[in-house]
């Protein structure tokens, strides 16, 4: 096939038939009769010489060569969404930035790392949207996202061409309500031994080092909860459900949001913060000012 023969316009029908899982859905969706979308699927197939759509049960499914061609698409069409956003975002003066957020960072964090965007001279319109680290990876990678704030890095081996910058390091704290901090401050961190603790699910890239501490002071908390989602564990903590770890580096703004008192310092336990982008050279103006920040130490606190 010749590239300069693909139909655009019916490579654009294939794509919404796949995402709707039916023609008739497909055509209600683009306000066209049934058989107009068939026969330009039919066409498009023609035009590339292979079946790109079968049906299974009552819907229509990619084959393994519609698969591929959906990946394309997605891509395209996606990027075309971005433009026309972008074209928009001209019209009105504001800068658009898409971030992904990781599920396990704290959102403290991600509102601090996030800051300096709000100080640039042309208007930021930020579209935030929180996911598992491993699928937000995948929408940096369609391009649906301009980068993802997360609390680890990208593995060294992984085939997707991205890229991990540190942000900033931080030392953790264990904190508590009032309540809880006068109980278990003590000789801390013997003190916390059959303390009730709020802890990152164990995928979490901080639970690994936090059971390590335990083991290496010896200490076996009494475990109240285990979350997937910060949010969820701090609004326990701020409840007085238990114990809980958060950055040194945020104790102020633990303390104004969560009434949470320090109990003691856990300098062996650190927290990582991560901006991954598709390039290794940034080029959106927001990333490239949270990167400076990062450079100059601006994203802590002081």
């Amino acid at each position: 096939m010749n590239p300069g023969t693909l139909n655009f316009r019916h490579l654009y029908y294939f794509w919404v038939v796949a995402k709707e899982g039916s023609i008739t859905r497909a055509a209600e969706r683009l306000g066209l009769a049934v058989q107009t979308v068939s026969t330009q699927l039919q066409l498009l197939e023609q035009s590339v010489g292979k079946a790109l759509l079968a049906p299974q049960g009552r819907r229509m499914v990619p084959t393994e060569a519609g698969r591929l061609a959906l990946n394309y698409a997605d891509q395209i069409f996606l990027l075309g969404e971005r433009l026309q956003e972008a074209l928009d975002d001209a019209d009105t003066g504001q800068m658009r930035l898409t971030v992904g957020i990781s599920d396990s960072l704290p959102k403290l964090s991600a509102f601090r790392l996030l800051e300096p965007t709000m100080r640039l001279d042309t208007p930021v319109r930020l579209l935030c949207f929180e996911d598992q680290f491993e699928a937000l990876l995948a929408d940096l990678a369609m391009h649906k996202l301009d980068v993802v704030l997360t609390d680890r890095p990208v593995r060294a081996n992984t085939t997707m061409r991205v890229f991990s910058h540190l942000l900033f390091e931080s030392e953790t704290i264990v904190v508590g309500t009032p309540q809880l901090a006068r109980k278990y401050k003590g000789k801390f961190p013997e003190s916390l031994k059959g303390a009730p603790f709020l802890l990152p699910a164990r995928n979490n890239a901080l639970r690994g080092r936090i059971d390590e501490w335990f083991e290496l002071h010896g200490v076996r908390p009494h475990i109240a909860g285990e979350f997937e989602d910060n949010a969820l564990l701090n609004t326990f903590g701020r409840n007085g459900a238990g114990l809980f770890f958060a950055p040194a580096a945020l104790a102020a703004d633990v303390q104004a949001q969560f009434n949470a008192v320090v109990v003691g310092r856990v300098p062996e336990v650190t927290e990582q913060y991560f901006a991954i982008s598709k390039e290794r050279r940034i080029k959106h103006p927001a990333v490239e000012a949270i990167l400076a920040a990062a450079e100059q130490g601006a994203l802590i606190p002081q």
